[in-house]
């Protein structure tokens, strides 16, 4: 876990699912129930057909980096200590258009700080893993994935 950051809160009735599935492990994503399309993040309808009602569908955890950055100093004091460390965003596999952001880590469950800006590329391969940041919050991360 790291110390005084910023977290999200997980009881909005939004994106709580969202928040649980982390928590086992999971990436979910809502689903229309009417048209089907897959949306992140979560919201209270359809940004397609403006339907409310949605499901909770697990997808893959799998996709390529779309965009990445080496965050330097100046930096809120908790992220500070990280450095270096690399944050990617991240287009699914499963619709490209549908991106999350996560830092990069060398391998599932692996170390945040460390991680070389150099050994990152865009369309690289990356899977989800998820760290722990308190009792009732994971967060996606992203590990980095061999081209064969």
């Amino acid at each position: 876990m790291i110390d005084n950051i910023p977290l999200p809160a997980t009881d909005d009735p939004i994106d709580s699912e969202y928040w649980k599935g982390t928590l086992k492990s999971k990436l979910l994503l809502q689903c229309c129930r009417r048209c089907g399309r897959k949306r992140f993040p979560p919201r209270p309808m359809c940004p397609d057909c403006q339907h409310a009602d949605h499901t909770w569908e697990e997808v893959s955890g799998r996709g390529r980096i779309w965009s990445f950055t080496a965050p330097q100093s100046p930096l809120l004091p908790a992220f500070e200590a990280l450095k270096p460390y690399v944050t990617a965003l991240v287009q699914l596999e499963e619709d490209p258009s549908l991106r999350i952001v996560g830092p990069v880590l060398y391998e599932p469950r692996g170390n945040i700080q460390g991680v070389e800006a150099s050994r990152v590329y865009i369309g690289q391969k990356v899977s989800v893993t998820f760290k722990d940041y308190s009792e009732d919050v994971a967060m996606p991360c992203w590990v980095l994935q061999s081209d064969n």
